[in-house]
C-alpha cells in the first residue's frame, strides 16, 4: 500500500481505491444492519486503523476519492465517513474556527475547487439530458422536477435487498453534479470580479435563486424522512476543508434550513442536540462566543453549560 500511494503517486492510487471500495462493499450489509460478529468486528477496527494511517500520511488520497468512498459506506457509519471527509491537503493550514470575526468568505482557498478523482455523473447516465435542460434553461414545461423523487427510487424487489427505497449513489451524484454545474455556469456567465468574489450577501445568491434551488427544494419537499436524510447527507459530504464546494454547499444547507416552513429562521438553540451533553453545550458555547449573536432563549440543562447570558451563535 505505501508503494502504491507514495512511490507511484496518483498513478498507483486507483488500485488502492478499488481495493478500499471492494472492502466497503463487502462490509456494507453487515455495517448497515449492525450485524458484526467477532471476525467482522476485527475487520471493522482494522479498516478504521488503515483509514487513520491514510489520513495522517496520505490525506490527499482520501480527499480526492472521497466521493466514491461515500457512495459505498453505509449512512450509519458516521465515524468511518468522517475520517475520510476530514482529510485536507498537506500544504493547507486550516483556520481556527474559534477565531473572533472569522470570515470564511475571505479565505483565499474558498475560491479554489477541490480535486475529485471520480466520475461524478456516472450514476446519472441516461438522465443527464433532462437535468442539463433544467439547469440551463429552468424549463417550466419539463416533467423532470415532478418526476424527480420517483427517479431516485429502487424497484420494490431491489429495495428489500438494499435495505432502502432510495438509490444512494444516484442522490450523491445528483447533488454534487448540480452544484458543480451551477458553479461552472456562474463562472462562465458572470464577469470575472463577480465569479471570483462570492459572498453570502451578494453574488452567492445567484447560485441559489436559480435552477439548482428548484431541484434542491423539490427534493426537500417531495421526499420522506429517509430520503431527506440521504439528501442532506449528500450535501454534508461536501462540507470539508475550505474550498469552493464547501463554500457553495454550506450556503445551500443554511438556505434550505432558513426556508423550511417548520423552522423559524434557524431556530438553532431550540434543537435538542445542542443540549444533549455538557461537553456538547460547551462546544457550542465556544463557537457561539466567536459569532457574537443575540442571547439564547433557554437555560442550560447542565451546571457550567450555556447560560442565559451567553451569546447565541445562530439566531
Amino acid at each position: 500500500m505505501p508503494k502504491l500511494l507514495a512511490v507511484n503517486g496518483p498513478k498507483g492510487w486507483i488500485y488502492v481505491q478499488r481495493l478500499l471500495v471492494d472492502l466497503f462493499k463487502f462490509m456494507e450489509p453487515y455495517l448497515r444492519n449492525a450485524e458484526l460478529g467477532e471476525p467482522l468486528h476485527f475487520l471493522y477496527k482494522g479498516t478504521l486503523r488503515v483509514l487513520l494511517v491514510m489520513l495522517h500520511d496520505y490525506p490527499e488520497f482520501l480527499g480526492d476519492y472521497h466521493f466514491s468512498f461515500c457512495d459505498v459506506i453505509p449512512s450509519n457509519c458516521i465515524q468511518m465517513r468522517n475520517l475520510i471527509l476530514s482529510a485536507f491537503p498537506c500544504n493547507m493550514r486550516l483556520p481556527d474556527p474559534s477565531t473572533p470575526n472569522l470570515k470564511i468568505d475571505l479565505l483565499p482557498e474558498i475560491h479554489i475547487p477541490p480535486r475529485i478523482f471520480a466520475e461524478v455523473d456516472a450514476a446519472l447516465k441516461g438522465r443527464i439530458i433532462d437535468l442539463c435542460l433544467v439547469l440551463q434553461t429552468r424549463h417550466q414545461g419539463s416533467s423532470f422536477l415532478s418526476e424527480l423523487k420517483q427517479r431516485l427510487l429502487l424497484p420494490e424487489n431491489e429495495a428489500a435487498q438494499a435495505g432502502s427505497w432510495y438509490i444512494l449513489p444516484l442522490i450523491n451524484s445528483l447533488v454534487l453534479y448540480v452544484g458543480m454545474q451551477t458553479i461552472q455556469q456562474l463562472q462562465t456567465k458572470a464577469p470575472p470580479p463577480l465569479a471570483q468574489q462570492i459572498t453570502h450577501k451578494g453574488p452567492m445568491e445567484l447560485y441559489l435563486m436559480g435552477p439548482a434551488l428548484d431541484i434542491f427544494q423539490t427534493l426537500i419537499a417531495d421526499m420522506d424522512t429517509e430520503g431527506r436524510y440521504f439528501f442532506l447527507n449528500a450535501i454534508a459530504n461536501q462540507l470539508r476543508y475550505p474550498n469552493k464546494h464547501t463554500h457553495f454547499f454550506s450556503f445551500v444547507l443554511l438556505y434550505l434550513f432558513n426556508e423550511a416552513n417548520q423552522n423559524p429562521r434557524y431556530n438553532f438553540w431550540n434543537c435538542t442536540f445542542t443540549r444533549c451533553a455538557p461537553e456538547i453545550e460547551k462546544l457550542f458555547e465556544s463557537a457561539s462566543r466567536s459569532c457574537g449573536g443575540p442571547k439564547p432563549v433557554y437555560k442550560s440543562r447542565f451546571p457550567g453549560g450555556i447560560s442565559d447570558n451567553m451569546h447565541r451563535g445562530l439566531s
